[in-house]
């Protein structure tokens, strides 16, 4: 027989692992009794200011909907665990019932703080661009709100320091053209919440794009040692150090100097040869009139054709052993030979395997 009574859980509720076993946080839990003591009354009967009576099953029902209310108009409060780990089970087990989805993951593995790790930051941002192309309906209501939630955090981010402002944009550009197609063909896919409640994510998206366009650089006042005061040699090793062609673009117009590196032969040479096979050379081959291979060219026609290599300072990783897909902290992993998941392997660190934002997303493909 179904059970109909009160969900016992109650929502808002969440728990912290002690040595005593799990115990239950009372911050939230108090601020919403807080919030029910100023509107309860001992009494059978209450009078409103236009002296209309309610009855205090009325009044237990206006109380439940204003909890209601709060957790879900609410839209700044996180919904994370801020875990660094989460065990992947893709089919029930007599131990473990359902399965792990993509919305899950999200909500439990701790993005939010990731973004604020310079060496994860990029990794997050090209996952959320996954999400955004192809993913985005497949998430559920409250893994679309901490999604929404954790791209506020990254906007705010790069309209304070200034830093990765061509990511974000790409970012943009991909989910405001995914949410115009939803919305344009509502009906013919499955949208989880109100047309409404994307139409306003929408706006949001374009005012995020409005305010990335219009940032302006400000210029620092330093009289110390700057870019332009490196060797030339010094300067040459900094642009071969990079692996996207457009950063070589961008950090060659801020000197004179600097783009006529930056448009050397050899560095566009390296850079093809490190993202593009041979055999990719010979399809899209770009000749000059004097018979030179056009490198830079072929950068960014191949770059329309062949994904590139990535890179990232730092990635989740999965444990074949273990099946847990988790944040490996380099801090602890080198202090306590903590492997950032509760491992029984033997050897933990052969059992790791690093995620991609793209083998992320496959993990959770049934």
């Amino acid at each position: 027989m179904p059970f109909l009574g009160q969900d016992w859980r109650s929502p808002g509720w969440s728990w912290i692992k002690t040595e005593d076993g799990w115990k239950r946080c009372d911050s939230l839990s108090q601020e919403l009794e807080r919030e029910n003591s100023q509107c309860t009354v001992t009494h059978g009967l209450i009078l409103n200011s236009e002296d209309e009576i309610f009855s205090n099953e009325e009044c237990e029902y206006a109380s439940k909907k204003r909890k209601k209310d709060h957790f879900r108009n609410d839209t700044n409060a996180q919904s994370f665990y801020r875990e660094k780990w989460i065990y992947v089970h893709k089919e029930s087990t007599r131990e473990r019932h359902g399965y792990c989805t993509l919305g899950e993951a999200f909500n439990r593995l701790d993005f939010s703080s990731a973004i604020q790790d310079i060496r994860r930051f990029t990794y997050v941002v090209k996952l959320l661009q996954l999400i955004a192309k192809s993913q985005l309906t497949s998430l559920s209501g409250v893994a679309q709100k901490n999604y929404f939630n954790v791209l506020d955090k990254i906007v705010q981010k790069v309209l304070d320091d200034h830093q990765n402002p061509r990511l974000i944009k790409d970012l943009l550009q991909d989910l405001s053209s995914t949410l115009c197609i939803l919305i344009r063909g509502v009906g013919k896919s499955v949208l989880v919440g109100n047309i409404n409640i994307w139409i306003c994510r929408l706006e949001t998206v374009l005012g995020w794009q409005q305010q990335l366009q219009n940032l302006q650089m400000t210029k620092h006042v330093n009289s110390g040692l700057t870019l332009s005061d490196l060797p030339l040699h010094m300067l040459n090793n900094i642009l071969y150090r990079f692996s996207d062609g457009w950063d070589i673009v961008t950090l060659g117009q801020v000197t004179p100097t600097l783009y006529v590196l930056s448009e050397d032969r050899q560095l566009w040479k390296k850079l093809c040869q490190y993202h593009f096979a041979e055999q990719q050379f010979c399809r899209h081959l770009i000749l000059s009139e004097k018979g030179h291979i056009e490198w830079k060219l072929m950068y960014f026609t191949l770059q329309k054709y062949y994904p590139t290599k990535e890179q990232y300072g730092d990635t989740l990783h999965f444990c074949r052993h273990c099946s847990i897909l988790f944040w490996k902290d380099y801090h602890l992993a080198w202090l306590f030979k903590d492997s950032g998941h509760p491992c029984t392997a033997a050897d933990p660190d052969s059992c790791f395997t690093p995620v991609s934002p793209q083998h992320f997303i496959d993990l959770f493909k049934f």
